[in-house]
C-alpha cells in the first residue's frame, strides 16, 4: 500500500518504520520540509521518501496518517485529503494544544473536530493509545489474535475502519472496534482504562 504520513515525530517515525518493514511504501512530510527528513528516510530505505505535505497527501492511496499534535489539526489540508482515509493518531492535551471549550465540556471529541475539518475524508481514530516504544516492541505478526496487544479503531465508515484494522493486524496487533467516532473516540482518550496500557483483546469489551 502507498501511505502518506503527516508528521515525523515519535509516532510518525515509528509507524514509518513498522510500515516499511511490512513492505509498504511511505512518503513522510512535516512542517520543516523534506530536507529535514533525509536522515530518517535514508535509515528506512528504498520504501520511504520525503515530500511536502501536498506530496504526502497525494501519495497516500487510499490512506494518509495524521501524526501531528492535536493542536496542529487546522493545518491538515481538507482539499488534499478529500476522498482519503485519514488515520487520526492525535490526543488532546490542553497544556500543549491549548484549551478547547467543547472538549473540556465533553460536548465533542478531538476526532469529531478533525472529521468536521476534513468533511470529504473518512476519519478513523487509531494508533493513539500506546506510546511509540510499545508500538515498536509489541507487534507480533503471525501470533494468534488473542495473544497480541490490542489497538483500537473508531470511525463512522465501516469500509475505512476495516482497512485500518487490516493494516494493524498486518503489523502484528489485534484491532478492536470501539464504535463510531463519538462514542468510540471517547473510549480511546487519555485517562481512559485503555490508554497506554498493553492489553490483550480479551481484556477489552467490544463496542456496544
Amino acid at each position: 500500500m502507498r501511505i502518506g504520513i503527516l508528521g515525523s515525530g515519535q509516532i510518525g517515525a515509528t509507524l514509518a518504520r513498522l510500515l516499511t518493514a511490512a513492505g509498504h511504501e511511505v512518503t513522510l512530510a512535516n512542517r520543516r520540509g523534506p530536507a529535514s527528513l533525509t536522515g530518517l528516510t535514508a535509515e528506512l530505505g528504498d520504501r520511504a521518501r520525503a515530500g511536502t505535505v501536498a506530496e504526502a497527501c497525494a501519495f497516500g492511496d487510499p490512506l494518509v496518517i495524521a501524526a501531528v499534535p492535536f493542536g496542529a489539526y487546522p493545518s491538515l489540508p481538507p482539499d488534499a485529503l478529500a476522498g482519503k482515509v485519514v488515520v487520526d493518531t492525535t490526543n488532546y492535551f490542553p497544556g500543549r494544544d491549548g484549551v478547547h471549550a467543547g472538549l473540556e465540556a465533553d460536548r465533542t471529541t478531538s476526532s469529531e473536530l478533525i472529521a468536521a475539518h476534513l468533511p470529504s475524508s473518512r476519519v478513523v481514530k487509531a494508533v493513539n493509545t500506546l506510546n511509540y516504544q510499545y508500538l515498536l516492541d509489541l507487534g507480533r505478526p503471525g501470533a494468534p489474535h488473542e495473544e497480541r496487544v490490542a489497538l483500537f479503531v473508531a470511525g463512522d465508515d465501516p469500509e475505512a475502519n476495516g482497512l485500518v484494522a487490516r493494516l494493524l493486524d498486518e503489523l502484528g496487533f489485534a484491532p478492536v472496534d470501539t464504535g463510531p467516532l463519538a462514542t468510540g473516540g471517547r473510549r480511546q482518550q487519555p485517562g481512559t482504562p485503555v490508554f497506554n496500557r498493553p492489553l490483550r483483546p480479551g481484556q477489552v469489551s467490544p463496542a456496544p
